[in-house]
């Protein structure tokens, strides 16, 4: 290869802007022609880009300007990670190509990717005997136990998988964060005496009635609780929340990782029934992340109009009181969030350090996106 390479005086490269298709196409094989023939003709729009305007900019100057990559170690790590057969290391390299700027998922798109355990939680919930044939109504309601056990572990919780319901066992316990015990009901509705039987075997569990006080207390199942159980609930200090907010709570967490606090979720966790105050806590987490992907997509927009690389967060903050935001921002509140934004651990811009905060620049990395 490089004798051949070295007896030509000029090697010729080209760069071409590539785009998806709107709709797969199937093209039969064909291994004697140099050009494999289409079917048909085709219509194709420069709507959906494979590379976005900055990353192809950015990788058309390095080839003009013969410059290095900007990750030659992660590019090296990408291309490894690809050629394993291996399903479990598919996140690693979607993480790893949206880092690059290889590619982007919309949140549609991360939900669609995750266990479909997730989209099954309300429907597990709210079904019975008469729903399943050939399934008992214990086997409905383990059914339910085990992915309420599920989405709890996923929203961060560790469960104490010795216990597992069934007759006289309690449902639900969780170590940490905090203690929490719980009961889950499938069917219709919530039997009356759910709390007092959460309150008996919870006390049996943690023996101890002042531990149990301080314990949060969760009973998770379909409809409206009766009169009766909404007020045993509220004197007992237990949250009842539907089969549907646990699910708004997990497909939350699915899309936008680690994105539930659990201590913040506490408070919002209100004896009785506690489905509006918890939505009202995914209005608020969905809130923030509205406002951080507003402010990756201005620090994006500001690089990209002036021709920088990097840009201050005195630049950014007057740019960002003119950009419609979602809130108003004071300098230092909009320097912690891009702070924040450019850590490791979310990694949506980066930071080049000045020897006072309001000498730090940023630039962009890639998108935070939002439906």
């Amino acid at each position: 290869m490089l004798q051949t390479l070295s007896k030509r005086g000029n090697i010729f490269l080209a760069y071409l802007r590539v785009y998806r298709l709107p709709q797969p196409l199937e093209v039969p094989v064909n291994f004697n022609p140099r050009f494999v023939p289409l079917p048909h003709s085709l219509s194709v729009t420069e709507s959906s880009p494979v590379l976005s305007d900055r990353i192809f900019t950015q990788r058309r100057r390095q080839l003009e300007k013969l410059e290095p990559p900007l990750h030659p170690e992660l590019e090296e790590l990408e291309s490894a990670i690809a050629q394993l057969d291996n399903p479990d290391a598919q996140p690693l390299n979607n993480e790893l190509r949206q880092f690059l700027g290889w590619a982007s998922n919309s949140p549609t798109q991360r939900l669609n990717s995750q266990p479909a355990w997730i989209n099954s939680i309300a429907d597990l919930g709210n079904r019975s005997k008469e729903q399943d044939t050939g399934k008992s109504n214990y086997q409905a309601g383990t059914d339910f136990e085990n992915v309420v056990r599920d989405s709890l572990e996923f929203l961060g919780f560790t469960i104490d998988y010795s216990h597992k319901g069934g007759a006289g066992g309690l449902d639900l316990f969780c170590s940490k964060p905090y203690p929490l015990v719980g009961e889950c009901k499938a069917g219709k509705k919530i039997p009356n005496d759910t709390a007092v039987q959460l309150l008996n075997l919870g006390t049996l569990r943690l023996k101890n009635e002042e531990l149990l006080k301080q314990t949060a207390k969760l009973i998770i199942g379909p409809g409206e609780p009766t009169q009766q159980l909404a007020d045993a609930a509220t004197i007992h200090s237990m949250s009842i929340i539907n089969p549907e907010t646990l699910e708004k709570l997990v497909k939350l967490q699915a899309v936008y990782r680690n994105s539930i606090d659990l201590f913040k979720l506490k408070e919002y966790l209100k004896p009785g029934q506690a489905d509006d105050e918890v939505e009202k806590y995914i209005e608020q987490v969905s809130s923030q992340i509205k406002l951080r992907s507003h402010i990756v997509q201005l620090v994006k927009t500001y690089l990209e109009n002036t021709g920088n690389e990097r840009v201050s967060v005195h630049s950014l903050h007057g740019a960002y009181a003119i950009s419609n935001p979602p809130q108003p921002l004071k300098l230092e509140k909009l320097h912690e969030m891009l702070v924040e934004l450019s850590s490791p651990l979310t990694g949506y811009l980066g930071r080049k350090e000045g020897d006072d905060w309001r000498r730090d620049r940023f630039y962009f990395l890639r998108e935070l996106k939002v439906d």
